[in-house]
């Protein structure tokens, strides 16, 4: 798994920019939900929003964008690409061939969640699971190797493939969609392989939005 930054949402223009002393998406955000108070548009004062996320004034929220490079099995992909309000550019197996396939650790099923899994299961176990995939993957990357050697189209070997199989996308959402999603996944009834990517997602992202994340409660407040 690997999670990184590539793009972020910055004012363009160089008079803003002067006046603002900071061009990155929280200003923005700010900027753009004083439009109401145009003497007061350029504050840097950030208790709007604290304010605006505490009394569900989310819509400003959207006037900022990021785009985060996800790097994860096709099986966890699934369950990122169910976000529709976010874009997504995910690699294709029809245009590149397949080079990688992820090994995860085992789990054993919740009695009382179908959707979660513990981590209680034996050494020797976890140690055979893990085994078992990188025997199953090998054979899996031979006969996918072995139909493409044969002249089989990249989009008809990949059905050799499982679902561990690694891919990369891209994903584009405003603040707003960003800020749902985070609260979603990185919270239990997550699955652990989808919730570390979140959470690293979130560690960006409080980084480079301290204000918010302190209004969300992701990092302590700063005192005044």
């Amino acid at each position: 798994m690997k999670v990184r930054l590539i793009a972020k949402t910055v004012i363009c223009d160089e008079d803003l920019k002067n006046e603002l002393g900071f061009i990155g998406p929280q200003n923005l955000i700010m900027y753009c939900a004083r439009v109401s108070n145009p003497n007061n548009q350029t504050s840097t004062n950030t208790k709007l929003l604290d304010y605006c996320l505490k009394h569900g004034h989310v819509s400003i929220f959207e006037m900022a964008n990021m785009v985060f490079e996800i790097e994860t099995s096709r099986a966890i992909a699934a369950q990122i690409l169910r976000h529709r309000s976010f874009s997504f550019q995910e690699f294709s197996q029809r245009y590149a061939a397949v080079q990688n396939i992820e090994v995860y650790e085992a789990r054993s099923q919740d009695p009382k969640n179908r959707q979660n899994s513990n981590d209680d299961m034996e050494e020797h176990d976890k140690a055979w699971f893990k085994w078992l995939q990188e025997e199953h993957n090998k054979e899996c990357i031979r006969k996918y190797k072995e139909a493409l050697a044969r002249g089989v189209a990249k989009e008809q070997a990949r059905f050799l493939l499982p679902l561990a199989t690694s891919t990369k996308l891209y994903m584009n959402g405003s603040i707003r969609s960003w800020i749902h999603y985070l609260q979603l996944r990185c919270g239990n009834g997550t699955q652990k392989e989808h919730q570390e990517i979140a959470m690293a997602i979130r560690e960006i992202f409080v980084k480079e939005l301290p204000v918010i994340g302190e209004a969300l409660g992701w990092i302590p407040k700063t005192q005044d």
